[in-house]
């Protein structure tokens, strides 16, 4: 892995945009670029760190973009631990995380960062997300699991009543993300933070390699007082989950960080019922989709066969991420 000096040299930047890629070489090219030409009032630098693909993301970076600064990793390090790299060697004001897998539309950077300047007591920032066909993408950010939360959806009644914030208030109902609001949890794809809120908590934990970490990073970050705000003004076309398709290992990450979350930011008298809860949401979905194990229809056949293997998983992902 190449190395970063000492401190980087920032000149008068006020932001890091911090970009982790990990296979995705046209969509981060696109991304990239779109930050470049979409940003006019704020001075910036752009780091990528490349987690060791294998589809010539490095080489292609290099060529298209030679004035950034690029890391190549030797190995996959996770996102948690990679931003933890690039954030240790940056010293601008801001930092902010962006996906490879995002575009930036007109003045969304410039519009977060005059937001956060207005807005010091959230100490973390982010925008609106969309899809490529520009329908709303509501994970742009969310409420913090509760029991309340996971009830319902062990029971399958978020699936039922998805708008519903009473029901399914992780997604916050029916708001459509068109005005100034606090949320808990400011996703990971388009988060701006202040250095020094960074440095006080550490980064994220790297024991969330994948998933989870900003949502341990925001609520970390609320238990000291600040309060996330997204900004409507700030937004970028998200295309979800493009450096990791959808599949059994993506699931057992996702449960595993959820369970995490729960051991790290409940009270220790909720945990247990949090286990259960988690019990009873794999345990129902495994009961429902177990006959549809030999249809021949496709997609309820891979239904069943992904609820199987978590269940089968199950002690792997409730145990939540390693405590080291």
């Amino acid at each position: 892995m190449e190395k970063l000096d000492a401190k980087q040299d920032d000149h008068d930047a006020e932001l890091t945009v911090i970009i982790i890629s990990y296979n995705t070489v046209g969509m981060t090219l696109k991304a990239i670029k779109t930050l470049y030409a979409n940003t006019h009032d704020t001075q910036f630098d752009c780091v990528v760190f490349d987690n060791a693909s294998t589809d010539g993301s490095a080489q292609a970076i290099a060529a298209a973009f030679p004035d950034i600064k690029l890391i190549a990793s030797g190995q996959n390090l996770g996102f948690a631990y990679a931003n933890n790299v690039v954030a240790a060697h940056c010293t601008t004001p801001y930092f902010l995380l962006l996906n490879p897998d995002t575009e930036t539309q007109a003045g969304a950077v410039d519009a977060l960062m005059s937001f956060a300047r207005t807005q010091p007591r959230a100490g973390i920032w982010g925008g609106r997300t969309v899809f490529a066909d520009g329908s709303l993408n509501i994970a742009s950010c969310w409420a913090a699991p509760s029991l309340r939360s996971l009830f319902f959806r062990a029971l399958g009644l978020s699936t039922l009543f998805p708008r519903s914030a009473f029901i399914n208030p992780e997604t916050y109902g029916r708001w459509p993300r068109d005005t100034p609001r606090e949320v808990d949890i400011v996703v990971g794809c388009f988060l701006l933070i202040r250095r020094s809120l960074w440095e006080t908590l550490n980064g994220f934990q790297p024991k969330y390699y994948m998933y989870g970490e900003d949502s341990d990073l925001c609520l970390r970050a609320r238990a000291m007082g600040y309060r996330p705000m997204i900004t409507p003004e700030a937004q970028i076309v998200h295309h979800v989950g493009a450096s990791t398709p959808r599949n059994v290992e993506k699931a057992i990450l996702v449960m595993k960080a959820r369970m995490s979350l729960i051991q790290d930011h409940w009270p220790r008298w909720k945990v247990g019922l949090g286990l259960c809860l988690m019990w009873v949401w794999s345990a129902l979905r495994f009961a429902v989709t177990r006959p549809f194990a030999a249809s021949s229809h496709p997609r309820r056949r891979a239904s069943a066969e992904r609820w199987q293997t978590l269940w089968s998983k199950r002690r792997t992902w409730l145990s939540g991420y390693d405590q080291a």
